[in-house]
């Protein structure tokens, strides 16, 4: 089975590269920055426990959090109004009219409250020990990954082969056979897990990282024996398509929150970055690819701060663009040479037509008909001259079924029940 280099909790790179800090100084960030973030949890709780401010913090309380505490009472700016039980844990804290006037020139800074960030350094030593170039998957890894698909040998290989580079991937050819499923398919072989921060920091700025959407945690049983800061997830898959801009690329800053989110490519570092019907985006072929030449060649990336500084990132991605427009139209040499895989998905051969169109009878109910077989290909593609894709089977009897329904009769391949889906689904231009 595919493995990446952090597949558990317990990993020598996740125990090695991202232990829980046991001082300030291994946190990476100063003390203040950490009693700027302790006081925003009490300032918007109005009373809330130690055990709390450090869980919400995911630093651990003795030797941090405690010393950020002791700073803010130093300073006037909190006070003990009660505790929940026994030990310093169970304080709870509230506010001072002191702290107030505190936090609100600290919310000019950001708002961000949350988890405390990492640094950019640690997020790049942790990028670094899960890279993507370390997954190795063989032919037995690939074929169970794609068994659901019915591919041409030669396409399997060459997708074992990309994953094992773990850099670019550019698929074309004709649409309708099934480019983005080929791609979606990838992410599984990827295996293992990756650890993903919630945000971290670069020049006091905050960038947020974890996303929900494009992350997916692992369940965990107990107390995480990495850096709390970081979320072990699934390797991430994003996906983007025509919506793509190059403002999308960069940092977004929010002038309000005062806090940054991070781009499709950092949220994708450690999995799959899919530019589907690459050509049809907002932002020209030309454009995108001079943006990423650097990146694809150097695998790293450089953002921009709205003050203008340009930050350094890790691009450690397999990138993969999927095209049903030919790759001279969109690009030239110099770039393909910079995509290490290329793959031509093909019109399905007339065997492999029917293998696809059997799975989908079984998967939708419909009694498979060789003779129903054999009148749909005759009638709708012999004689039309019409080039076979891999999506019809699927659509057609779909479409079918819906007239069974329509009509209460039992889906079944006659020639009748395929004359009438056929009608509606084929448009000859």
């Amino acid at each position: 089975m595919a493995t990446g280099l952090i597949e558990r909790a317990e990993s020598p790179a996740a125990a090695v590269v991202a232990r829980e800090p046991s001082s300030v100084e291994q946190t990476g960030l100063d003390l203040a920055a950490i009693a700027d973030l302790a006081l925003k949890f009490i300032y918007f709780n109005n009373q809330i426990t130690a055990q709390t401010i450090s869980d919400e913090m995911c630093l651990p309380f003795y030797n941090v959090v405690d010393k950020s505490l002791m700073v803010l009472k130093r300073e006037e700016l909190i006070e003990v109004a009660g505790s929940n039980g026994f030990g310093e844990l169970a304080y709870q804290y509230s506010i001072t009219p002191k702290g107030v006037v505190r936090i609100h020139q600290i919310l000019e800074r950001t708002t961000y409250i949350g988890p405390a960030p990492v640094t950019i350094e640690q997020y790049r030593a942790v990028i670094k020990a899960q890279a993507i170039s370390e997954v190795r998957v063989g032919p037995a890894d690939v074929r169970a990954a794609m068994a659901d698909l019915v591919l041409e040998e030669s396409v399997v290989d060459s997708m074992g082969q990309a994953v094992n580079t773990g850099r670019s991937l550019f698929l074309f050819g004709p649409p309708g056979n099934g480019k983005t499923m080929l791609a979606e398919h990838i992410v599984p072989l990827l295996g293992g897990a990756v650890l993903i921060p919630y945000a971290f920091t670069v020049d006091g700025q905050i960038i947020k990282v974890l996303d929900l959407h494009n992350h997916e945690p692992v369940p965990l049983t107990g107390r995480p024996d990495f850096d709390r800061r970081y979320v072990m997830c699934k390797r991430p898959a994003v996906i983007t398509g025509g919506e793509l801009t190059l403002e999308g690329l960069d940092l977004v800053y929010d002038k309000f929150a005062r806090i940054y989110e991070s781009p499709l490519q950092v949220k994708a570092n450690g999995g799959m970055l899919l530019i589907d019907d690459f050509g049809r985006q907002q932002v020209s072929p030309r454009q995108l690819l001079n943006r990423w030449i650097v990146p694809l060649e150097k695998r790293i990336d450089f953002l921009t701060l709205h003050t203008g500084k340009k930050v350094e990132v890790p691009f450690d991605q397999l990138i993969v663009f999927s095209t049903n427009m030919a790759p001279k139209d969109l690009v030239d040499e110099a770039f393909l040479r910079r995509i290490q895989n290329k793959i031509h998905v093909t019109n399905p051969s007339v065997e492999n037509f029917r293998k696809i169109f059997q799975r989908q009878c079984e998967s939708l109910n419909v009694p498979f008909d060789q003779n129903g077989l054999v009148y749909l290909l005759r009638e709708y593609y012999v004689k039309p001259k019409r080039e076979l894709r891999s999506v019809h089977p699927r659509d057609i009897l779909r479409t079918l079924v819906g007239i069974a329904r329509y009509h209460n009769i039992p889906p079944a391949l006659t020639p009748d029940l395929l004359d009438k889906a056929c009608s509606t689904y084929f448009v000859d231009l």
